[in-house]
């Protein structure tokens, strides 16, 4: 007894770990859809690390869909990083909208970052790119903005080393500043605004992108700031600050000049008072010598005393008035 209960719990032990480490299920799965796959194929993509279910389902997706996709490609395109279920996808979409695609290029492009089943998705139903405001000025000075509306579609064969939307909406802001800042006014660009779609279509902008340019629409068109007498105002509030300090340049080199005059008239002034300084001990020598006589000394001294009465009288009479 013991031993048949010790073989049943071996056989269940031994039947769990086969179901887990083989998906019988998913293999009748796909026997009943019509896909062969061998058990052995199954345990060596457990073997080789590969979760049976994300090949064996996109393959059975595939067959159902009339492709012929091999396990292998699948397998090769799993261990390489890329997604199969959506490479399946885009390749059953592109079928449907009679886009010929082969599974090297949905796998290439799967494999370089981009969406696959989005690009197939975009080839058949065309994006609006809308692109920022778009800030330029006319010749007259005036400031334009523009914001544009882009339609384009996805090119398959350029997907791969093709520029993205970023490529798009700059050579469509150049194309605009390009149009707005040739124009000889700003009413130019507001009375024709198929001015811009024009130039910019006419340069070629999906060259090197992975999209086809369809059209390109003017969504709206607005009148910005006046920038030429910005401008013009700034040039003249420099000029006005640089005569200003100019003028101030030459207010110092003036005050210094005075300062320098008023210092030499100190200067002539010390002089004065060391030569008057000097007449006493003059006349001190002629007394001794006697080139000076007493009498002379006073009568020096009595048209001094004259000169300096009338000077006063003078300033009186002066006061008076």
């Amino acid at each position: 007894m013991l031993s048949l209960l010790f073989i049943a719990v071996v056989a269940i032990v031994a039947l769990s770990i086969l179901f887990t480490f083989v998906p019988i299920m998913l293999w009748i799965s796909a026997m009943a859809s019509g896909v062969y796959v061998g058990l052995s194929t199954l345990i060596g993509m457990r073997l080789r690390r590969i979760v049976p279910a994300r090949i064996i389902n996109p393959l059975i997706k595939a067959r159902k869909a009339g492709l012929q996709v091999s396990i292998e490609q699948l397998e090769t395109h799993y261990l390489a990083g890329g997604n199969v279920d959506r490479v399946v996808d885009a390749l059953i979409a592109a079928q449907r909208a009679d886009i010929d695609l082969l599974f090297e290029r949905a796998a290439a492009i799967d494999l370089a970052g981009r969406d696959v089943l989005e690009a197939v998705q975009m080839s058949v139903n065309p994006k609006v790119i809308e692109t920022p405001v778009v800030s330029a000025v006319a010749k007259d000075g005036i400031e334009v903005k523009v914001r544009a509306r882009v339609t384009v579609r996805a090119n398959i064969d350029r997907l791969v080393g093709g520029a993205g939307e970023e490529t798009i909406i700059a050579r469509v802001g150049e194309g605009i500043v390009t149009t707005n800042g040739s124009a000889e006014s700003h009413k130019e660009v507001l009375e024709n605004p198929d001015l811009i779609s024009n130039t910019v279509l006419e340069k070629g902008l999906d060259s090197g992108t992975a999209f086809e340019i369809l059209s390109i629409d003017i969504a709206d068109v607005d009148v910005g700031k006046n920038i030429g007498a910005e401008l013009q105002t700034d040039q003249a509030e420099a000029d006005k600050n640089i005569a200003q300090a100019t003028a101030e340049e030459r207010r110092a080199m003036a005050v210094a000049k005075e300062q320098e005059m008023s210092a030499r008239v100190e200067e002539m002034r010390a002089k004065v008072v060391e030569s008057e300084a000097m007449v006493p001990q003059a006349m001190a020598e002629a007394l001794r010598s006697g080139k000076l006589g007493v009498m002379d000394y006073y009568n020096m001294q009595n048209v001094m005393a004259d000169t300096d009465m009338r000077k006063s009288i003078s300033k009186t009479d002066e006061e008076d008035q």
